[in-house]
C-alpha cells in the first residue's frame, strides 16, 4: 500500500497507535537520561565497557543496511520485525537497553481504549480492539482476558459536558461519567469488538449485586459496569520475543542496544556505541526514526530541527497490599475521578498496580513519579475502597514514563490523540529519506508497524511478502491454551525438571520455554540462595541469549524482581556474580553494576535496596 504526500506528510489512512513508546537512539548534541537510561563506571572510572560487543561489530563491520530503524521500543521493534520478516537488510540501533524508555512504563493493558471515543477517535479504537483480539491469538502466552469493572455514583452525571468535550477537546468542568453516558458508550465499544473475537459483551449491574461480587466496594455507588479489554502482564518480554523473531526470521537482520545515532555526515547515519565510545558511519537507504518521545532530539542530531513531540507523563505505583488484591477479585477497577482524570486498580503479579496520571512532561528531563502523584493515587485507592488503608511502606516499586504524543497548544493532556502520523525528511547529508514516528499507544504496535513498514516498502520498491497478522509472537507459538494441553505440552518438555519447574518457565517463556530447559539440563542449575524461584542456568541464559549488558537490563526488563520488590543487595549480588561470568565482569565491574543497579532503583523507581533478602510472592521446586 501507497500513502501519497500532502503538504509534506504521510495522511492517515490505515494507521495505527501506540500508547506509550520506547525512547530509542537519540541525539547526543542535547545530553539526555530518560528514564530507561545509567552509565557504569569500570574501574578505571570510564563509562561502560571497553570491549566492543558482537552485536556492534556485526553493524560497524557492515556498515550498510536497506533500512536503519532509529529506536528500540515496541514500535521500533515491531517495524524491525516487519520489515525482517520480508526479507529487507535492515538494522536497529538503541541508545538504551531495549524498551527502557516510555515503551517499559504502560499500564499493561491492551485495549480498544473505551475513552477515546468520547474524543471521537472512532478509526482508533476500532483498530486498537481489531488488534486487542488479534494478540490474544498469536501472543496468548503474555495477552490475556482481563475482567474490567466500573464503578458507577451516578446516573445521568456527565451528559452535558460530554458533546463539549468531544467538540473542543478541552477537559470543562471535572465530573464523573453516569450510568447512562458510560452504558453508551460501552455499548458503541461492543459494537467495534464484534469482529470475530472471544471477548464477552458488557454487563450492568445494580448496588445490590455490584456489593455481593465486590463487597470491599465503596457502598455508595449505584451501579457497576464490567467489560473485557486484554492484559499484557510482561510487556518487556513480548517486546524482546517480537526482537528475537525478527533476528531468527530475518537472514539480514542486525541489533544492538546502547547505540545511539549522534549526527550525519555525506555517507550516512553516525552511531556511537556508548558501551566502548566508539564511532562510526552507517549508510542506509531510508532511515526510520522511531524515537518515541525523542524522535525531535534523534532529528536534531541527523542535522533536521522538527518540533514534532509534545509527551505527556504518566505514573503509576505498585503496592503490597494483600487486602487491596483479595478485594478486586482478579479484576482491574477502571474508573474517572471527580478530577475527570481515567485511573485505574490493577492486581499484577501478586501486587497491585495503581495509576495513572496525565500531565504534559519535559522530555529533557527524566521521568519521575513525584510525591503528589502518590497522594492522589491513595486518594483513588480511597475513593473506590475507603475500608483498606494504602500508605507509603506499602509501595514496592514506582514508575513514570513519557507519553510519544503530538505537539499540543492549549488541548487537554487527557484529549491529545492517542493516533499517529508518519513525517517524512530527508538526511541533510546525503538526502536519503528519513520517515519520523509522531504519537500512537502500545496496543496496535503490530498494525502500526505493518503501516510503517509499508511505507518503507514503497521507498525501496519491495512488495510484502509476508503478512503478520496471523503470525504468532515467540513463545506464543503452539502455545497451550487448554488444561489438558498444558499438561500434554509439560509432559512432552520437562526432561529431568520437576511438572511445576516446567510448568513455571512455560508462563514465563511461553513455548520458548523448551530453549531455556535444554539449556539448563545441559548445564549446572541450582536455586539461587536469595530467589528460589529463580536458577543460576536460568540466570545465565538470559544474560548469553537476551541481549544483557548491564545488571539494571536484568533485574528490570527480562524478569520481575524490581517490579514486585524482590530485590536485596545479597540477591543483586548473586545476580551479577552469574551474569557477569556469562559477560566477562571481573570483580570492579561486579560491583560497580549493583552500585548502579540500587542508585538507579533508588532514583526512578523508589526502591531502597536494603540488606535483607526479601522473599518473592511463590516458590517453586527447581527439580
Amino acid at each position: 500500500m501507497c500513502c501519497r504526500v500532502k503538504d509534506g506528510r504521510i495522511p492517515l489512512r490505515n494507521q495505527s497507535s501506540i500508547s506509550v513508546v520506547h525512547a530509542g537512539a537519540g541525539a547526543s548534541t542535547t545530553p539526555l537520561r530518560h528514564e530507561g537510561e545509567y552509565e557504569v563506571a569500570q574501574s578505571d572510572g570510564t563509562p561502560g565497557n571497553s570491549a566492543l560487543r558482537e552485536s556492534v561489530a556485526a553493524l560497524r563491520d557492515n556498515p550498510r543496511a536497506t533500512v536503519l530503524v532509529i529506536g528500540g521500543g515496541i514500535n521500533g521493534i515491531g517495524t524491525f520485525r516487519e520489515l525482517a520478516l520480508n526479507g529487507v537488510d535492515v538494522a536497529l540501533v538503541e541508545r538504551g537497553d531495549y524498551v527502557s524508555g516510555a515503551s517499559s512504563a504502560s499500564s499493561h493493558m491492551i485495549h480498544g481504549g473505551i475513552r477515546y471515543l468520547e474524543n471521537g477517535e472512532f478509526r482508533l479504537v476500532n483498530e486498537g480492539v481489531h488488534e486487542r483480539n488479534g494478540l490474544l491469538k498469536i501472543a496468548p502466552h503474555y495477552v490475556k482476558p482481563l475482567q474490567t469493572t466500573i464503578p458507577i455514583y451516578s446516573t445521568f452525571s456527565g451528559i452535558l459536558a460530554a458533546p463539549l468535550r468531544f467538540l473542543t477537546h478541552k477537559s470543562g468542568k471535572p465530573q464523573e461519567r453516569g450510568a447512562l453516558l458510560i452504558k453508551v458508550g460501552l455499548t458503541l465499544y461492543d459494537f467495534f469488538s464484534r469482529d470475530g473475537g472471544t471477548v464477552p459483551r458488557h454487563q450492568f449491574h445494580g448496588r445490590k449485586r455490584s456489593l455481593n461480587e465486590l463487597p470491599q466496594l465503596d457502598p455508595k455507588i449505584k451501579y457497576t459496569a464490567t467489560y473485557f479489554d486484554a492484559s499484557v502482564h510482561e510487556p518487556e518480554r513480548l517486546a524482546l520475543d517480537v526482537l528475537h523473531d525478527a533476528l531468527i526470521g530475518g537472514k539480514k537482520a542486525r541489533a544492538a542496544n546502547y547505540v545511539e545515532a549522534v549526527g550525519a555526515d555525506e555517507k550516512g547515519v553516525v552511531l556511537r556505541d556508548r558501551e566502548s565510545g566508539e564511532e562510526f558511519t552507517f549508510a542506509a537507504d531510508v532511515v526510520v526514526n522511531v524515537s518515541g518521545p525523542w524522535t525531535d532530539f534523534t532529528n536534531t542530531a541527523l542535522g533536521t530541527s522538527t518540533t514534532f513531540m509534545g509527551g505527556t507523563k504518566g505514573s503509576h505505583i505498585v503496592l503490597d497490599n494483600p487486602e487491596l488484591v483479595e478485594a478486586c477479585e482478579g479484576r482491574e477497577m477502571f474508573f474517572e475521578h471527580s478530577d475527570g482524570r481515567i485511573v485505574l486498580i490493577y492486581p499484577l503479579k501478586g501486587r497491585v498496580m495503581v495509576g495513572t496520571t496525565d500531565i504534559d512532561a519535559d522530555p529533557t528531563k527524566p521521568a519521575v513519579c513525584t510525591e503528589e502523584e502518590i497522594d492522589y493515587f491513595f486518594e483513588l485507592v480511597s475513593h473506590v475502597f475507603p475500608a483498606i488503608p494504602v500508605n507509603r511502606s506499602q509501595i514496592v516499586f514506582k514508575f513514570s514514563g513519557i507519553r510519544p504524543l503530538p505537539r499540543h497548544d492549549d488541548e487537554a493532556p487527557g484529549f491529545v490523540s492517542r493516533d499517529y502520523r508518519i513525517e517524512p525528511s530527508t538526511l541533510p547529508g546525503n538526502g536519503s529519506p528519513v520517515l519520523s514516528l509522531v504519537g500512537g499507544k502500545w496496543t496496535t504496535f503490530r498494525a502500526l508497524s505493518e503501516h510503517l513498514s509499508n511505507e518503507v516498502f514503497t521507498r525501496i520498491g519491495v512488495t510484502r511478502r509476508v503478512s503478520t497478522v496471523k503470525t504468532a509472537i515467540g513463545g506464543g507459538k503452539g502455545f497451550p491454551r487448554t488444561d489438558a494441553s498444558r499438561a500434554q505440552w509439560i509432559s512432552q518438555h520437562r526432561s529431568s525438571l520437576s511438572s511445576a519447574r516446567t510448568g513455571q518457565l512455560l508462563e514465563r517463556y511461553g513455548t520458548r520455554a523448551k530453549e531455556v530447559i535444554e539449556a539448563l539440563v545441559d548445564g549446572h542449575d541450582e536455586a539461587l540462595t536469595f530467589d528460589k524461584d529463580f536458577t543460576t542456568g536460568e540466570v545465565r541464559y538470559l544474560a548469553q541469549h537476551e541481549s544483557v549488558v548491564h545488571l539494571i537490563d536484568l533485574v528490570m526488563r527480562r524478569t520481575n524482581h524490581a517490579f514486585t520488590g524482590g530485590l536485596s543487595r545479597e540477591l543483586l549480588e548473586e545476580l551479577a556474580e552469574h551474569t557477569g561470568a556469562v559477560l566477562g565482569w571481573d570483580d570492579a565491574t561486579r560491583v560497580s553494576e549493583v552500585d548502579a543497579t540500587i542508585a538507579h532503583l533508588k532514583e526512578y523507581n523508589g526502591v531502597d535496596v536494603g540488606g535483607t533478602s526479601v522473599q518473592t510472592p511463590t516458590a517453586v521446586p527447581v527439580s
